[in-house]
């Protein structure tokens, strides 16, 4: 078989060497030179809608963003002892040893003997320790005469300051002012007569989700980094703060971009890369940034004065969840829900108690706690406003005139995971429809808690074992008995949930729990 297959292309090779032999025959016999010309196809090109470059958005902003080095002192012995991370103990060698010489060799080859023991003494005199770099991360100038923003946890750490420019260029800083709240910070260096290129703050509502944004930083240390992505969500709370309201953007953004500009495609500045989405430390492509009106804001106060002023209605507040809502009659689960005021704040003052939902503030409705905070973080210590609450099943309204936001206080959430602290045993007394065992409070104020049924919907909304309820229905209660009567007229009222103030070591909260519920 395999012969004959053989065979039969041994032929057909033949015949084909014929033809080609007639052929440059012809060929020959017409004037035409034998030779067999051979055609091939185009190379591929497709043609498809180009995909808008970057480059003179690059070109025009990368001037005006900078490298931020950070340094601080180190005091620790053994750091003085270890410029090159060797080990202590080589002092304590004789002087001819040859390792006690090899290093010191080194050192002198370096070019770091002698400047290191002048350093010693300076520091020994002085006692604030030798600078060492401890961070670095992105900034943009937005001024000519050499203002940069970059983030609070960037420079917060630091003595001194070092920025470097797109040119390579190393410049000394000073801090302006910073902002914990929002993470902002402002630097500042000498021009010497020199204008620096500096970019502009876009307007940050116009900007849509699917819009292209392009962030220019130093991540790792690299410096004039440019990554491409979009926008893919506004007023993302990532936890990290009462005044959360970032834009997520979805691009390649790493450690050492912080602090970082992301602009438009006009070259303004969208928002400040402050955090990433990450469960390794590198990038996946998410990241989120500050939005540009905040930061402006910010920014302003910071180079007028040093310091942000806030306002302050000094309230503790957490969420309206629909159980609260329904509890209270509120048609919707909006606002703020207060848990408790504080003593001599601008809300206390102005008749706030706990219980109250704030709805509006200046006629604008609240959606939520972080809403609250924002809006009166961003007035003036001093403004008059009107803060509508629903308090009793109706609205009502009150003017409070804002106080300034102390320096360690924020109107934050209340934390719902507050643990519980230790209670002294007690006479119990069971509200089985509520999964609760109660008993007199060590203090009379309020009602402890000695147990709860893990299967009960209390359980679920994380009550625990000695805590307290304060008030049911913002009605103040000392005794089961006490609860067992606001209950049943909440039910005479239609109410399916009753609205518990827990207390606990760690402050106040409010939980909604069905009434007929078993």
């Amino acid at each position: 078989m395999f012969r004959n297959i053989k065979d039969t292309l041994s032929r057909s090779t033949a015949m084909k060497a014929s033809v080609v032999a007639g052929l440059a025959v012809a060929a020959l016999a017409a004037g035409v030179p034998a030779e067999v010309s051979r055609s091939y196809a185009d190379a591929v090109n497709v043609q498809a809608p180009q995909v808008p470059s970057f480059a003179n958005v690059v070109d025009a902003v990368s001037p005006a963003v900078v490298s931020v080095r950070v340094e601080s002192r180190i005091n620790s012995a053994a750091e003085e002892d270890d410029s090159f991370g060797l080990g202590r103990g080589f002092d304590d060698l004789p002087d001819d040893h040859p390792l006690k010489k090899f290093f010191r060799q080194f050192e002198q080859q370096q070019g770091r003997g002698q400047q290191k023991g002048q350093n010693q003494q300076k520091n020994s005199e002085d006692g604030k320790g030798r600078l060492r770099p401890v961070a670095q991360g992105s900034g943009f100038f937005v001024s000519e005469d050499g203002y940069i923003v970059t983030n609070n946890h960037v420079v917060s750490d630091g003595a001194a300051f070092v920025v470097v420019l797109n040119d390579g260029t190393e410049l000394d800083a000073k801090l302006v002012g910073k902002d914990s709240r929002t993470d902002l910070a402002v630097l500042k260096v000498d021009p010497k007569g020199k204008k620096f290129t500096y970019v502009g703050w876009a307007d940050d509502a116009k900007v849509r989700v699917g819009d292209w944004v392009v962030a220019v930083g130093n991540p790792f240390g690299l410096g004039g980094t440019v990554t491409a992505g979009i926008v893919s969500a506004r007023g993302r709370d990532i936890h990290s703060g009462p005044y959360d309201d970032y834009i997520q953007i979805d691009a390649p953004v790493n450690k050492g971009n912080s602090g970082g500009p992301t602009f438009n495609l006009n070259g303004q500045v969208v928002g400040i890369n402050t955090a990433i989405f990450s469960q390794s430390g590198g990038s996946v492509g998410i990241a989120f940034a500050i939005p540009a009106t905040t930061a402006k804001d910010v920014v302003t106060d910071l180079i007028k004065t040093g310091t942000v002023s806030r306002g302050w209605l000094g309230v503790q507040i957490q969420p309206v969840s629909k159980d609260i809502a329904e509890s209270l009659g509120l048609s919707e689960a909006s606002g703020a829900l207060v848990v408790s005021p504080q003593d001599g704040s601008p809300g206390q003052k102005a008749g706030i108690k706990n219980g109250d939902v704030v709805t509006a503030v200046n006629g604008e409705p609240v959606k939520d706690p972080r809403d609250l905070a924002r809006r009166i973080g961003a007035m003036q210590p001093g403004s008059k406003v009107e803060v509508s609450l629903w308090r009793d099943g109706k609205s009502q309204s009150v003017t409070v005139e804002l106080g300034t936001l102390p320096v360690d206080q924020s109107q934050s959430p209340a934390d719902d995971n507050s643990q519980p602290s230790p209670s002294q045993p007690s006479s119990e007394k069971a509200l089985a429809d509520l999964g609760l065992t109660v008993g007199p409070s060590d203090d009379g104020k309020g009602v402890a808690i000695t147990a709860v049924d893990p299967d009960s919907d209390a359980a679920d909304k994380g009550v625990k074992e000695g805590e307290k309820i304060t008030s049911v229905n913002n009605q103040q209660v000392s005794s089961a008995k006490d609860i067992v009567k606001v209950l049943d007229q909440a039910k005479k009222d239609g109410r399916t949930r009753a609205l518990f103030q827990i207390q606990s070591g760690d402050g106040s909260r409010f939980v909604a729990l069905p009434i007929n519920a078993g």
